[in-house]
């Protein structure tokens, strides 16, 4: 599952949240040049980038006991900031992802135990997963917390993983179609596969889709939580492989594909990289703040 050697790095942009700043900053891939563009943001957690139409997405998700999340948009630059999934339009929601050739936002919602998209521009907003089983909204358990997800447009399938209690060994990663099957609700889906069970603590995904290779932070207690994974959709292995290790309490993950490079968050503040295959290990910035989501966003040349 490694990269050529021979690949170059992309020029282009880390962005990052500081969930306890309430900061949506943006720093060059060797950690120089940090840049704040947001500031006075609700709990963010999960950002994409959409270089193309000039936007960065996050998610705010409020306060957990209440129906208050939301997601909002600006520009790279942090101008023209707006909500575009208003208030209550999601209870907690957490990594987002963006489907841009249907146009679609994908993001788990965790209190409120359901994986969720809508148009771009926040509209029609729907639940595709719903994993309460009839427990009511903030869900206590966290077995059914989803948290990360991904998306694979060619099977046309996402993934999403389900936490489970801190250090539980409860985690769950699935995957699914894209659209709920004839006659199927959210909440009895026939089509729900379990990627891994037993996980310490799955959060965030990213999806190679070159390689067909999923890849995820893990917070449990180590040796296999306060990781990075990975593992072949088309080809899963019994276990899958850790390729990074020793974070603290690790959230965000984002690859550069062309740059055979991925880079990750932890709460404890830092973001480090390294190669796809876990080599050449290295922190690019600590303390600062506490970290969640990140996204790199490749600049055309």
């Amino acid at each position: 599952m490694t990269k050529p050697q021979g690949s170059k790095a992309a020029v282009g942009r880390l962005y990052v949240l500081d969930i306890g700043g309430g900061i949506v900053f943006t720093v060059n891939p060797d950690g120089s040049d940090r840049k704040n563009i947001v500031t006075g943001c609700k709990t963010p957690d999960g950002v994409v980038v959409d270089v193309e139409a000039g936007h960065i997405y996050w998610t705010d998700m409020g306060h957990p006991k209440s129906n208050n999340g939301s997601i909002e948009r600006a520009d790279l630059d942090g101008q023209n900031r707006t909500t575009i999934v208003p208030e209550g339009g999601t209870f907690t929601p957490k990594q987002l992802h963006l489907e841009k050739k249907s146009g679609k936002l994908y993001w788990c919602d965790r209190e409120g135990m359901r994986v969720m998209r809508s148009n771009i521009d926040g509209s029609q907003i729907e639940t595709l997963i719903d994993s309460s089983r009839g427990d009511a909204r903030p869900g206590p358990d966290p077995e059914k917390w989803c948290v990360g997800i991904a998306v694979d447009p060619k099977r046309q399938q996402f993934y999403w993983s389900q936490k489970g209690g801190s250090n539980a060994g409860q985690g769950s990663i699935f995957r699914a179609g894209l659209e709920i099957p004839d006659g199927e609700t959210p909440a009895t889906r026939s089509d729900i596969e379990v990627f891994y069970a037993d996980l310490p603590e799955p959060i965030d995904l990213e999806l190679d889709l070159e390689s067909r290779v999923l890849y995820w932070t893990d917070r449990g207690d180590p040796p296999r939580g306060n990781t990075a994974n990975r593992a072949s959709v088309d080809a899963k292995p019994d276990e899958p492989e850790i390729v990074f290790d020793h974070l603290e309490e690790a959230i965000g993950i984002t690859l550069d594909i062309p740059g055979n490079r991925m880079f990750m968050t932890d709460m404890a503040g830092s973001v480090y990289t390294a190669k796809l295959d876990g080599s050449e290990k290295r922190p690019l910035l600590g303390v600062q703040g506490n970290l969640t989501g990140i996204a790199f966003a490749e600049i055309p040349q």
